[in-house]
């Protein structure tokens, strides 16, 4: 039995050594990932081991964009322009974006901002109730609930009288919700399928999750933003609530950078040939809508490892000369991200950062008050809402705002698949202002007293968690 037990000790210490190498040497992670998975691994020896199969991966590089590699085929053009009209601020930043994410500018848009899940939903459902040819949506989190299955109903009805309906949604975050309840759908003629479906291969798959959320009806009206669908949205959790949150409507031309992302997603999910989509009926080459709004919808996730929201976040903090106002419910950033608060700060710019008050993971908040310290240092306020704030949010001076599915912290950085809109001008930024400010009257400051009076067993969990950033 001794002998045995050696055996299994030697040959669990050599695995753990194995994927210590990979983790420093051969996957390039950054150091502080490399740094976690080192001491996760050392600590945890055998539960490391799994931890990592599961969670340490770099990337997938199975993952292809397959739609559409030849731009001959997309009547809409991808054509990148940076209109001359703009300050530099604004050049630069849409240069980035349309290098990074091959994001065109579009200026021809409407947008509309929900700061409650009640009223995206019923104009939601109001809009589906009216589309006449096509309905993609694709949602991180699709709850079996009453607005869930609502919603469901109210798809399997379109599907019935003859429109193409495509539902997609992250497996992962799904597990609870069997596939039957969409049933209704699939039977009335309508598609669904599920981001990393129920395989072996995917589940060693499951630290990468679509946390995507876009609904294009007709090729002419977008959604995209903080929502999924759940009745928690609407303030029914029982601890996590008042819930506030933030989604966006568009229409215009950026519509169709959110249809290319959903048809893209849905080629890799579903495996079906990119001629089955008739392009110029999902890309019209003329959209007659008449706003004023500029918008470059910027999408990111681990098959690219390119980091384009987070670059064009970074671009945004730079460029700021007043003040930089963000929401989010997780404040884990990396080094890279801290440092440009910090230096923004220190230059004169006002920058405010809005948190939740109450905790959806305890974990991941506990991460997110280590971070706090390095910024209130640096004189940047900190607020707490008196919720669960879940909105990700952030407004540079009246130039440019960025609203979208896109967390503050290093996995919505480099692990998950997100889509944010930038969206440039006077007018939008001045809503979104207004919006931060009106949260703000509502919210308490936390002061440097308050938070340092945290107790000893508190900042000892802080600590703890924050080794494992990268992965929360």
């Amino acid at each position: 039995m001794n002998n045995i037990g050696s055996t299994i000790t030697i040959i669990v210490i050599a695995i753990n050594i194995v994927f210590i190498i990979t983790a420093v040497f051969f996957e390039r992670k950054k150091p502080v990932q490399a740094l976690s998975w080192v001491i996760t691994l050392s600590l945890l020896p055998l539960i490391g081991f799994f931890l990592y199969l599961l969670l340490g991966r770099k990337s997938y590089k199975q993952y292809s964009h397959k739609v559409f590699k030849n731009s001959n085929k997309i009547p809409y053009g991808r054509e990148i322009r940076v209109p001359e009209y703009s300050g530099e601020q604004m050049k630069q930043l849409m240069r980035l974006n349309a290098a990074t994410s091959q994001s065109p500018y579009t200026d021809n848009n409407e947008v509309v901002i929900f700061t409650s899940a009640q009223d995206k939903y019923s104009q939601l459902f109001k809009d589906l109730e009216e589309a006449r040819e096509s309905i993609h949506l694709l949602y991180f989190i699709l709850q079996n609930d009453n607005i869930g299955r609502k919603l469901i109903e109210l798809l399997a009805k379109k599907a019935k009288e003859g429109l193409e309906v495509r539902v997609l949604f992250d497996h992962g975050s799904n597990l609870l919700m069997p596939f039957k309840a969409y049933s209704p759908i699939v039977e009335n003629g309508g598609e669904v399928y599920t981001y990393f479906s129920n395989t072996i291969s995917n589940y060693l798959k499951v630290n990468f999750r679509n946390h995507r959320k876009i609904v294009v009806i007709d090729s002419r009206i977008g959604y995209t933003g903080g929502i999924n669908i759940g009745d928690e949205y609407l303030g029914y959790h029982r601890k996590i609530k008042p819930w506030r949150d933030t989604h966006l409507k568009m229409t215009g031309s950026s519509v169709l950078d959110l249809q290319l992302r959903f048809i893209e997603d849905w080629l890799y999910a579903s495996k079906q040939p990119s001629e089955k989509f008739d392009t110029s009926r999902y890309f019209p080459e003329t959209v007659n809508e008449k706003g004023k709004t500029g918008i470059q919808i910027v999408s990111s996730g681990p098959d690219t490892g390119g980091e384009e929201i987070k670059r064009g976040l970074l671009k945004m903090i730079s460029s700021a000369k007043q003040s930089i106002f963000i929401q989010t419910p997780y404040f884990v950033p990396d080094a890279t991200f801290l440092e440009a608060l910090q230096d923004a700060a220190l230059s004169g710019v006002e920058v405010v950062i809005q948190i939740p008050g109450v905790p959806d993971k305890n974990y991941v908040y506990k991460a997110t008050m280590s971070y706090v310290a390095d910024v209130m240092d640096y004189g940047i306020k900190v607020y707490l809402y008196p919720g669960f704030l879940h909105a990700k949010m952030m407004v540079v001076d009246d130039f440019c705002s960025a609203i979208g599915t896109a967390n503050i912290d290093m996995r919505s950085f480099s692990l998950n698949f997100e889509i944010d809109a930038f969206m440039y001008g006077e007018e939008i930024s001045r809503r979104c202002i207004k919006i931060f400010k009106d949260d703000l009257k509502i919210c308490r400051l936390l002061t440097k007293e308050e938070f340092q009076e945290r107790s000893v067993f508190s900042r000892i969990q802080e600590s703890v968690f924050r080794l494992f950033s990268p992965i929360l």
